[in-house]
């Protein structure tokens, strides 16, 4: 959930619990399978692409500790996520808190109906900042979703990938890259349905 520049204030990793991807984001610098779009022409998706994110989840982060050092050294913590649709799926709005970090944040995903694509944006508790938005959707049940942003003064392109594991799982990672070819994963988060 962020906006690029919001890492240097907010931490930004998943939880591995004994999954695949923990092997590949903490020993990979570059994140196999990221490619910028060849023509410039970012994902489309559908309006209903984030209905499966509705509801109440509790999650586990990995984050980098530090960025564009190669680092293997991940934070661990944990938050939880309330997640709701609006305007018939247009709108999906979800509000994260990290109760071991002090702060919280909110996605805001927007559907434009005409481009078929989603926009989505973070807002943080700490500054109160829109940041700039990923743009693109899901193809099944991956979604890539890109932007431009800086990070640490340094402009970098962005990228979030959504992976839908059935109706009670889900992950969401991040990677940046300065070139966009070479990408470091610097957060994935495992998400966990709340049931009852």
């Amino acid at each position: 959930p962020a906006g690029a520049g919001a890492l240097s204030v907010l931490p930004i990793a998943g939880a591995m619990a004994s999954s695949g991807a923990e092997t590949t984001a903490a020993t990979d610098k570059t994140s196999s399978g990221i490619k910028l779009p060849a023509s410039g022409k970012l994902p489309t998706g559908d309006v209903h692409d984030f209905d499966f994110f509705v509801g109440k989840w509790t999650s586990v982060n990995r984050r980098l500790k530090q960025r564009w050092v190669g680092s293997k050294d991940w934070d661990i913590f944990p938050n939880t996520v309330d997640c709701h649709s609006h305007m018939g799926g247009v709108i999906n709005i979800d509000e994260i808190v990290f109760p071991t970090k002090g702060w919280a944040g909110m996605t805001i995903r927007a559907f434009n109906i005409e481009k078929k694509q989603w926009s989505l944006y973070w807002i943080n508790s700490i500054t109160g900042e829109l940041f700039p938005p990923v743009v693109g959707g899901f193809t099944g049940d991956r979604g890539e979703f890109y932007g431009d942003d800086t990070d640490e003064g340094r402009p970098i392109k962005v990228v979030f990938q959504w992976t839908r594991l059935g109706p009670d799982a889900a992950r969401w990672q991040q990677a940046f890259s300065l070139d966009g070819k070479e990408w470091e994963t610097n957060w994935i988060v495992e998400h966990t349905r709340v049931k009852g």
